[in-house]
Formats: structure tokens, C-alpha cells, sequence
């Protein structure tokens, strides 16, 4: 399965306007963002567990992470509510499930092999640094190494430019904001190859983002 899977063009998904596909796990379903394999994929989705579903055990070879977006995400590692940051390095394992229900941002087989930080965190408590205009945007960052840059955004209204030399992923938290006259919700994926550069144009209300840097080179170049 092929799925926006050229990370040499700039490509974008409405998220809430995809269709739920199933997955192997009753009560388990997907909407897929990019995906390059099948069930084992290099793959960025947003997976929504039913009330009462699970995942059978598994291990993660190419490692995990994601983000809750909506109701509580468990596994016997512990509980990760709505806004949690979760990183699950290649080797690790765990049972996934969700009591109450679920709503996930996951990125599959994108880690540095030798990646070995294992963590949770929550998105609002994280550090905060302070980048350009303070009354425009600001930024908390979640996680850092030599090939990538991940933060946790708080924009307000007015224009921010986004890109990065080894390219830029967007995901709409909360708020708005616009791109070329196209429309970014919640929910809304932006991704932007290598060297390139938008200037977003953020909405009244301002808009919450999670947002990665840096790594599109290397994902690129992963063999499943």
C-alpha cells in the first residue's frame, strides 16, 4: 500500500473528512495519513479504539510514537490521557487497549535504530522556548536528537512561517489556520519536503499544533 508516500512533494490530509478503515483488532480503526507497506508500513495514521477494545501483544521493530488526541490510551505501562506524548523506541512492547476510548496520532517505523529514550510526557508541561515574536507563537519542546525536532505549538493569530532543511510535519491540535487559500483544522496533517517553506496564516482563535523537523531524510530512507 502506497499512500502519500513521495516525500519529495508537499501533500496534506484533512483528517476528519477520511474515511474509518478497519484494522486486524475489532473496534480498532483508521484513517491513514501516509503509509508505505501493509500491515507492517512506515506509516503516519489516526487510529480510533472503541470503548472496551484492544490490540493483541506486539513489539514495535521500528519503533513508535504518538499522540492521544481524544479519551484515554492504556497499556500496561500506564495511562495516557487526551495531550500525552508518547515514544516507544525499536524493541519495546506493550498490550495496548482503552476502557472508555481512544483517538491517536501514531507514527510507525520512522525511529533512529539506535534511538533507545523511551518516554510519555505531557504536552503542557513541557519546557517552553520562546522563538521569535512571543505574541505570535511559542513552542514546547518534546523531544530532540541529531536528526529530528519535535514541539508542542501555541500560535496565536497572525502569520508564522514553517519549514525546515530536512523537511516539516504539521498536525492541527485545536484552532485554524491557512496555507495558500486551503483551510487547516483540527485534525488537518500538513507535511513539507525537504527545503520547503510556508508562511501559515493562523485564525482568530489561534491554533494548537504538534509538529516534527528535520527527519524526513531519514525516514525516507528506512527499509522495512
Amino acid at each position: 500500500m502506497q499512500i502519500n508516500s513521495d516525500f519529495s512533494k508537499r501533500v496534506f490530509v484533512h483528517g476528519d473528512k477520511e474515511p474509518w478503515h478497519p484494522s486486524p483488532m475489532t473496534g480498532v480503526h483508521r484513517r491513514m495519513l501516509d503509509r508505505m507497506g501493509d500491515e507492517v508500513a512506515r506509516a503516519t495514521t489516526i487510529v480510533r479504539y472503541a470503548a472496551g477494545s484492544s490490540f493483541s501483544a506486539h513489539s514495535h521493530d521500528g519503533g513508535e510514537e504518538f499522540v492521544v488526541l481524544e479519551g484515554v490510551f492504556q497499556d500496561e505501562h500506564g495511562d495516557y490521557p487526551a495531550g500525552t506524548y508518547v515514544r516507544n523506541p525499536p524493541g519495546t512492547d506493550h498490550t495496548p487497549r482503552s476502557e472508555k476510548g481512544c483517538t491517536l496520532l501514531v507514527k510507525l517505523w520512522q525511529f533512529d535504530p539506535s534511538d533507545t529514550d523511551q518516554f510519555s510526557i505531557d504536552m503542557a508541561s513541557a519546557n517552553l522556548l520562546i522563538e521569535g515574536d512571543a505574541d505570535t507563537a511559542n513552542s514546547r519542546l518534546l523531544f530532540e536528537d541529531q536528526r529530528e525536532r519535535v514541539t508542542f505549538e501555541k500560535w496565536s493569530t497572525g502569520y508564522v512561517p514553517v519549514g525546515a532543511k530536512g523537511g516539516a510535519e504539521v498536525f492541527v491540535l485545536d484552532g485554524a489556520f491557512s496555507v495558500d487559500g486551503e483551510n487547516f483544522t483540527r485534525n488537518s496533517w500538513l507535511r513539507l519536503p525537504e527545503n520547503d517553506y510556508a508562511i501559515l496564516d493562523v485564525g482568530a482563535g489561534g491554533a494548537s499544533i504538534w509538529m516534527k523537523t528535520g527527519h524526513l531524510p531519514f525516514v525516507a530512507a528506512i527499509d522495512l
